[in-house]
């Protein structure tokens, strides 16, 4: 049987299928945001790809936290997804619960805002003006305060935006902005 790319349809459908938590599908949904915005800041022509791999990063995380990214990768293949989503998406679980390296542009940009937009929303909760005119010093100052966020993995971020060949400003910057795309749907308007 033909792989086929899925539809974004298609992605939340399965997306909703395997997470009830709320806050998952808004992290997914702000995760998702953030990699379109990337896809068209760095000019990438499969935009809506990007999105979807986005939407379905954590796919397993709510019903397999100890077994995150090899559910995904045996849900997806069951789907029938390609192997180029699956590998992206196995991507961002590097050195954490994968061995799979982000290679591709696409992977090392997941790899980095999925924990960053994180600490940006969690940044986001803590100002009246939620997103709306959030700047970088926001973010930094939060940065610096391990006990905010403390799930966070900064290492991973500092670490991502290196690969990425990106300034960690820039990429705090580019990830509030993709964020403020979807900010009432994500709770930060």
């Amino acid at each position: 049987m033909e792989k086929k790319a899925p539809t974004r349809r298609e992605a939340f459908e399965l997306l909703k299928k395997y997470n009830n938590s709320e806050s998952l599908i808004k992290h997914a949904l702000a995760v998702e945001a953030v990699m379109v915005h990337f896809a068209e800041l760095l000019g990438e022509e499969d935009i809506e790809k990007w999105g979807i791999i986005g939407l379905v990063h954590d796919l397993d995380y709510e019903m397999y936290p100890e077994e995150h990214c090899k559910r995904t990768e045996e849900i997806l293949e069951e789907e029938n997804w390609p192997e180029d989503y699956i590998r992206a998406i196995m991507s961002h679980g590097w050195k954490i619960c994968t061995d799979v390296e982000p290679i591709e542009t696409m992977e090392k940009v997941l790899y980095t805002v999925d924990e960053l937009t994180g600490l940006i929303n969690a940044t986001a909760l803590m100002r009246p003006t939620g997103i709306s005119d959030m700047k970088v010093k926001s973010v930094k100052k939060k940065w610096k305060d391990k006990s905010f966020a403390a799930g966070v993995n900064r290492e991973i971020i500092a670490e991502g935006a290196e690969i990425l060949g990106m300034d960690l400003n820039q990429v705090i910057t580019e990830t509030i902005e993709g964020m403020k795309k979807v900010a009432e749907e994500i709770g930060l308007k």
